[in-house]
């Protein structure tokens, strides 16, 4: 559950203190704690099953932490939240759907933010168009416009690229990268190590359960040691000194 931060923490967007959750006997993320900055476009990494989604659900407030706590700053807006399963209904309308999703979060103007989001997406002239006949780069960009009718400060993406080709990929890597420009703080978790080096200027580095580094790519292939060709190298590296 996210609560406001103290008067020293009040320059952070996200503070994440000792995140625990466990499903059964199984721990899915263990005292994992950082900070992130408005603006920040931050990476979270790892293995399968290594905890991000938990973590990144946790970060939403969607899903509850057995022990810890996020904090955010006060007056802030709730965060934006984009699960990777894009929750559409594909017989309506690109601004059906953005018109339905306002009124359930009970956006004060639903118009107005439907216009907005269909002039942030890039979808004006798809408007009228059910979302079924969308392309999956662009039904991906109504999921995203969804998380971003409330205006979040934090807007957090799991797995926001996956099963996109290289252009909607790369389309889509633009428009996110506008709004971390303009000021809105970007989390994402990612299995393309690439894109994690490309776009986060920092990583969280998670594997069973616990966060393993917090820093940025340069930062990893350094702590990876000497002799890593690229990115990925170093990450795997990482993984393995540490028994993973």
């Amino acid at each position: 559950m996210s609560t406001t931060t103290a008067p020293g923490e009040q320059t952070a967007a996200v503070v994440a203190r000792s995140l625990t959750k466990r499903f059964g006997r199984r721990v899915a993320l263990a005292g994992t704690s950082f900070e992130v900055r408005p603006g920040e476009l931050v990476a979270v990494i790892g293995p399968n099953g290594a905890g991000k989604t938990t973590l990144l659900s946790i970060v939403a407030g969607v899903l509850a932490p057995d022990e810890g706590e996020v904090l955010q700053p006060p007056g802030s807006r709730p965060f934006g939240w984009v699960p990777q399963q894009v929750a559409l209904y594909s017989k309506l309308s690109v601004a059906e759907n953005l018109r339905l999703f306002a009124r359930l979060e009970r956006v004060a103007d639903p118009e107005a933010a439907v216009k907005r989001m269909l002039a942030e997406t890039g979808l004006e002239d798809r408007s009228d168009e059910e979302v079924g006949h969308l392309s999956g780069g662009n039904r991906q960009r109504v999921n995203i416009g969804i998380g971003l009718l409330a205006e979040p400060s934090v807007l957090l993406l799991d797995e926001p690229s996956a099963a996109l080709d290289p252009r909607q990929r790369e389309r889509l890597w633009e428009f996110i990268s506008r709004l971390a420009a303009r000021g809105t703080t970007v989390m994402f978790s990612t299995h393309d190590v690439a894109e994690a080096e490309r776009y986060g200027e920092r990583v969280l580095v998670l594997a069973d359960a616990e966060l393993l580094f917090d820093g940025t790519p340069v930062e990893l292939e350094r702590t990876a040691g000497g002799g890593t060709r690229d990115f990925e190298s170093a990450f795997v590296s990482f993984l393995r000194e540490r028994g993973h």
